[in-house]
C-alpha cells in the first residue's frame, strides 16, 4: 500500500520516471510494478500496488467484482443536508465542455451511487464548509467530485467540477492568477482515498492513509469554528 501525495499523476508520462507514481514504485522496486487502483492526480490517498501480474490479475478481479470497500474523506463548501444519503445520479461524457476528460449527470449515463455521511461542519473566514465521509457503490471516473458539485457541494479546491471549469483550463495552460488561486482556496483538490478493505488469502485486509498536512490544517486550524 502506499499513500499517494496530491498533485502526482498515477501514470507514466513524457517528464520521467520520478513524474509518476508507477515510475517511482518501479524505480524503487526495481521491477515493474502494477497499480490496482488509480487516483486522480489532484486525490491523495491509499493506492495498492502489486509486486507481480500474477497478483495484479487476482486484485484486479475483486475491484471488478465491486468486492473491495472504499472510504474517502472530502471538504465541500457548504452545510451538507440530510447529514447521510446515497447520491443516485447516473454519469457520462459532458458534451458541452471544452474539457475532453470532464463528465457530468445525464439521464442516459452509467449508473453511479456514492453514500455519504456528514462528519462536521465548520465556518472558516465566515464561509461555511463541510467533513464528509464518503463510500462509493459503484467506480465511475469522477464520480465523488461529479456527485457532489451535483447535489450543491462541490469539492473545495476542484478545477474542473468547482463551478468554473476554466480554472482548469488556466492551470493546464499555466495560467491560473493568483485571484484564481484564492478563489479556490487550497492548492490541491480536498478529496483524500482513507481507507480501502477487502478479503484476501482468506483474511479480510484494511488499508488507510493519514490526511495531507494541508487538507488536515485546513479543517483543523484555530480560524475554523466547528459546528
Amino acid at each position: 500500500m502506499l499513500n499517494k501525495p496530491p498533485g502526482l499523476v498515477c501514470h507514466p508520462t513524457k517528464a520521467g520516471e520520478m513524474s509518476s507514481l508507477v515510475g517511482r514504485v518501479r524505480l524503487y522496486l526495481g521491477q515493474s510494478g502494477h497499480l490496482i487502483n488509480r487516483l486522480d492526480r489532484e486525490t491523495s490517498g491509499v493506492t495498492v500496488v502489486a509486486k507481480n501480474p500474477a497478483v495484479a490479475g487476482a486484485l484486479g478481479k475483486l475491484w471488478e467484482s465491486r468486492a473491495v470497500e472504499k472510504v474517502y474523506l472530502a471538504l465541500v463548501h457548504g452545510v451538507v443536508s440530510p447529514e447521510s444519503a446515497v447520491i443516485d445520479l447516473p454519469l457520462g461524457k459532458d458534451e458541452k465542455s471544452q474539457v475532453a476528460v470532464k463528465d457530468c449527470v445525464r439521464p442516459d449515463g452509467a449508473a453511479a451511487q456514492t453514500e455519504y455521511k456528514l462528519e462536521r461542519t465548520f465556518q472558516r473566514d465566515g464561509k461555511s464548509f463541510s467533513l464528509l465521509r464518503l463510500t462509493p457503490r459503484t467506480g465511475r471516473k469522477h464520480q465523488i467530485r461529479i456527485h457532489l458539485a451535483a447535489i450543491g457541494h462541490p469539492v473545495v479546491g476542484d478545477k474542473l467540477y468547482g463551478g468554473n471549469e476554466d480554472h482548469y483550463l488556466a492551470l493546464a495552460q499555466d495560467r491560473l492568477t493568483e485571484e484564481a488561486w484564492s478563489e479556490l482556496l487550497m492548492r490541491n483538490q480536498a478529496l483524500h482515498a482513507l481507507s480501502i478493505r477487502f478479503m484476501w488469502e482468506e483474511a479480510m485486509r484494511e488499508f488507510s492513509a493519514p490526511l495531507p498536512a494541508e487538507f488536515q490544517s485546513w479543517h483543523a486550524d484555530d480560524s475554523a469554528t466547528a459546528k
